[in-house]
């Protein structure tokens, strides 16, 4: 007889166990369980803030796709340009913090900017999650043949006998192209007219077309022509002369001793990413730096390639806006 009832009561106990049980064996083989947590498993962004075809586009595409043949994800590069790479900053701070929206930093917003915005709708230094540097590249002066000059000494002297004439095209209001500019006119005790643009690429344009008559710039954007003719190369601003164009001085060489500025580009992503998740990306970007043949394409573009831990670059980046806002204070450049 008590054999009878006991089934009904197992049935019942059963019943209500069966659904928890089913569930905890569901959770340990359901594909998604288990990779759910692993990044990267859907396409990355990486926001430009500059127009295509630039130094930072170049780059960002460059990395993008050696990031794409590690992990088997998408990468794609989406231009957000204006403002000096205010507008393209702003959308990569705001972006969710999970990894998938990366951000090209420049020297320009991410270190000048905080000295010559008023109101800059981002914090470079708590906005965002540093991931590594990837290049710091020195700034190449180069002129429209149209101009009757054929080295930096007789650019200055052209200069001084004609001031205000020569206008010269950077990429956007507070990058570090515009205060390198600016930085150079006044050591070099020069009038000159200093065109913003929103990206190298439009500048490089309007430059090809005459309509400015000089570019100090970014290597990247500039060598191709030099080396067709369509520009002339008069000087590079880093210590060293540049593997892209062994045969320019450099402006410390020739016409001012001790003269030295450039920009870096790293990247970075909005704050908040997971320390693992920050620390793959940053790990897998430094691999990628040391691959020969991205080293060597890096040389021909006038880069020099870098590489630092999240946590290094996170403090280089603060460094760097102390530095240009001594600069900028110096040089009295200011932005509305």
């Amino acid at each position: 007889m008590t054999i009878r009832h006991r089934p009904r009561q197992w049935l019942r106990r059963t019943t209500l166990l069966l659904p928890a049980a089913l569930l905890c064996v569901s959770a340990l083989f359901t594909p998604s369980a288990s990779a759910q947590g692993a990044y990267p498993n859907k396409p990355i962004r990486i926001i430009v803030p500059f127009s295509p075809g630039g130094a930072t586009d170049t780059l960002a595409r460059m990395m993008g796709q050696k990031l794409t043949d590690a992990w088997g994800q998408p990468v794609v590069v989406e231009n957000k340009p204006g403002a000096g790479g205010n507008i393209g900053a702003e959308a990569g701070a705001k972006a969710a913090p999970d990894g998938y929206t990366l951000l090209l930093a420049a020297a320009g917003f991410m270190a000048v900017n905080p000295s010559v915005y008023p109101n800059l709708a981002y914090d470079p230094a708590k906005d965002f999650t540093p991931l590594t540097l990837l290049v710091k590249a020195p700034l190449l002066l180069v002129v429209n043949p149209k101009v009757p000059v054929n080295n930096v000494k007789e650019f200055f002297a052209y200069a001084r006998a004609n001031p205000g004439k020569l206008s010269i095209g950077n990429g956007g209001n507070g990058t570090a192209q515009h205060l390198g500019g600016v930085y150079l006119s006044s050591e070099a005790k020069v009038n000159v007219v200093h065109v913003p643009y929103k990206g190298s690429a439009p500048a490089t344009t309007d430059l090809l077309a005459g309509v400015v008559d000089a570019q100090f710039d970014n290597m990247v954007t500039l060598v191709p022509y030099v080396k067709s003719g369509k520009l002339r190369a008069l000087a590079v601003s880093g210590k060293q002369r540049s593997g892209a164009v062994p045969d320019i001085p450099t402006l410390d060489e020739t016409v001012l001793p001790g003269f030295e500025t450039g920009t870096w580009y790293g990247l970075v992503g909005p704050a908040g990413i997971p320390a693992p998740v920050a620390q793959k990306i940053s790990a897998e970007l430094r691999r990628i730096l040391q691959l020969p043949d991205v080293r060597e394409k890096l040389a021909g573009m006038g880069l020099d390639a870098s590489g630092m831990s999240d946590a290094e670059y996170g403090e280089f980046i603060k460094a760097e806006i102390t530095k240009y806002g001594k600069i900028v204070k110096a040089a009295g450049v200011t932005i509305q």
